[in-house]
């Protein structure tokens, strides 16, 4: 087991109506807020006029308009000016992880005097962030419960995990009715996107029967409660744990004590939602069962017979690598079975810039130091190989 130094200081307020309790929360933290949020879907739902109703005595400044995979420029760019420009006190988020991932790049750049992308890439560490309060819409990045963001840089074709203890979020609403209106495929997205959170974290050289335990609890939930909201999108309960199982997803306590995986799925992914936009969730359902059947190894089937067995409650006497046949294939079914296009094909990328996209990723993400090292040669192969 390994060492660790742990502590999430947001606080979670769950629930139905919860809502109700905003302004006394966002009156801990100033008068002038950041009201940041996405295409129009609030406006639609009526949480965007419940918001101005609640927060009627406050000094709202908008920045609308947040992309999936959000963009520094405009978006993160844009949020740093009206912050600055106008002394705002505190961000509201209101959305999906792409609208909080956003706004925690904009906290931390609004107290920086020099370019945003100094930190987002690591160039210069953040000394302060603006507080962070959010209402999440829906369930799949736990952003709301970590202190990490994903920006996406077009004109470089990056796309950066950006993660600092000053961007933890400090108060999460979550109100599973929230999500009753979220579609099918961003369910299913949402779905796909978590469940890689918590591969990235099993998959490794040193964990515990405790996490292993939390991870194989946290992808049964999932996958039984996304069909459960595929079936009835109004079902409270199903959100209700899918929401929650989310939330815990990249906060690091489903792998406390447990050695680095290095997230290699989420590395390879990224190149392919820089490179062409697509949804982020499922580009990691594609990859992730191209990835498994290209490091299966004697190294690494011990952990693949553990997923079979606890996940998936495959035959414990088969052989080992039948077990984990069995298990890689049983994945792949469960994102097809929610109709998640499961080749790159499917969703617009084509073989002209495997080559290209693995090079960026070999250079930029660490991945040869990964669980299962991968060089620019593997990369490039599982890309060929989710075609």
């Amino acid at each position: 087991m390994q060492d660790f130094d742990y502590q999430t200081p947001t606080r979670l307020i769950f629930g139905k109506g919860v809502i109700g309790r905003l302004p006394e929360v966002m009156g801990n933290y100033g008068k002038k807020i950041l009201l940041a949020y996405g295409g129009g879907s609030i406006k639609k739902t009526g949480l965007y006029d419940k918001v101005k109703e609640l927060l009627a005595d406050f000094e709202i400044i908008e920045l609308s308009d947040i992309q999936p995979n959000p963009k520094y420029d405009p978006s993160v760019l844009e949020g740093v000016r009206l912050c600055k420009e106008n002394g705002v006190e505190v961000i509201l988020a209101v959305g999906g992880g792409s609208v909080l991932d956003c706004s925690k790049a904009i906290a931390a750049g609004a107290k920086y005097d020099g370019d945003p992308w100094d930190l987002i890439s690591y160039k210069v560490k953040a000394k302060a962030a603006l507080p962070i309060v959010d209402v999440i819409t829906l369930a799949a990045t736990g952003s709301e419960y970590d202190c990490g963001g994903v920006i996406s840089r077009t004109e470089t074709n990056d796309k950066i995990g950006y993660l600092d203890p000053c961007l933890y979020p400090a108060v999460s609403f979550l109100d599973p009715t929230y999500t009753f209106t979220v579609s099918k495929k961003q369910t299913a997205a949402g779905c796909a996107d978590a469940m890689n959170h918590i591969m990235e974290q099993y998959f490794c050289e040193d964990s515990t029967i405790l996490n292993d335990g939390f991870m194989e609890a946290g992808l049964k939930s999932l996958m039984v409660n996304t069909v459960k909201c595929l079936e009835d999108p109004e079902d409270y309960t199903a959100r209700a744990e899918m929401m929650l199982t989310c939330t815990y997803g990249c906060n690091g306590i489903y792998a406390l004590g447990s050695s680095e995986s290095g997230w290699p799925c989420h590395g390879m992914e990224h190149a392919l939602s820089a490179y062409y936009d697509i949804t982020h969730g499922e580009g990691l359902a594609i990859i992730t069962p191209r990835w498994m059947r290209h490091i299966l190894s004697e190294k690494t089937v011990g952990r693949f017979v553990k997923y079979g067995i606890n996940v998936f409650g495959i035959d414990s006497s088969l052989d080992r690598f039948e077990i984990a046949d069995k298990a890689i294939a049983a994945t792949y079914s469960f994102f097809e079975s929610i109709n998640i296009p499961m080749h790159l094909r499917d969703v617009g990328i084509d073989e002209s810039r495997i080559d290209e996209m693995a090079h960026h990723v070999a250079v930029n993400e660490g991945l040869e130091n990964a669980w299962a090292p991968l060089t620019e040669k593997d990369i490039a192969d599982i890309f060929r190989a989710s075609l």
